[in-house]
């Protein structure tokens, strides 16, 4: 299922609107959602972290929480924003999956956390992955190909030049017991899209993110 991109300029799925209860958005270059959200210190790893933790400089690259008027999101510029969502239980979770983030599988520890934390069942879950870079665009050694084989069997003895960064995170949200109905995986990429998104491959330019947040409303 498709993102759908609003008139603020933030990119929303259609899956996690239907869940009244919560507020999201997928930011681009030209916006981002409102003040007010946590953040990590993203260090590409599979640690994830709730938002009763916090503090600043905290590393990890996901984030939790189930507690009403509390927003938590990730920053990224061609790696995979994660956004999930338990409408049973009323939580939600932020994840940023890079490349080593993905092969970490840390959208599948962000769905073992909320179960820890909050007795969430995976087959509850909504999911969404935001813009990222493609699998037009992300080229890689074999020596990272390599480590994305167990996600891709269907490559055989081939390790193709590009990587689906984001169906290697739809299979792992799978693999976690997320149904694969609940889980949009549509976006656009952020690499192709340099008037709409920042893209550190493309630009090499540090510091410049778009910011990806979910929320529970009061």
């Amino acid at each position: 299922m498709k993102l759908i991109r609003g008139e603020d300029r933030l990119y929303r799925s259609p899956l996690l609107e239907a869940e009244t209860w919560l507020e999201h958005g997928f930011g681009t270059a030209a916006a981002a959602p409102e003040p007010g959200y946590l953040v990590l210190k993203q260090v590409h790893s599979c640690q994830v972290a709730e938002a009763g933790e916090w503090r600043e400089g905290l590393e990890a690259d996901g984030l939790i929480t189930d507690r009403p008027g509390e927003k938590v999101g990730v920053k990224t510029a061609d790696c995979v924003p994660v956004l999930l969502a338990d409408p049973v239980r009323r939580a939600v979770a932020a994840v940023h999956a890079g490349w080593r983030g993905t092969v970490a599988e840390i959208a599948g520890a962000a769905v073992q956390e909320m179960k820890r934390r909050y007795g969430t069942r995976a087959e509850d879950l909504v999911a969404a992955l935001g813009p990222s870079i493609g699998p037009c665009c992300f080229e890689v050694g074999r020596e990272v190909g390599e480590q994305f084989r167990h996600f891709f069997p269907e490559w055989g003895e081939m390790t193709p030049r590009r990587v689906d960064l984001r169906e290697a995170n739809r299979r792992v949200l799978a693999g976690a017991g997320v149904r694969q109905e609940r889980i949009g995986a549509e976006a656009p990429c952020t690499f192709c899209r340099a008037e709409e998104f920042h893209s550190w491959r493309r630009d090499r330019q540090a510091g410049r993110r778009m910011y990806s947040v979910i929320g529970i409303k009061i």
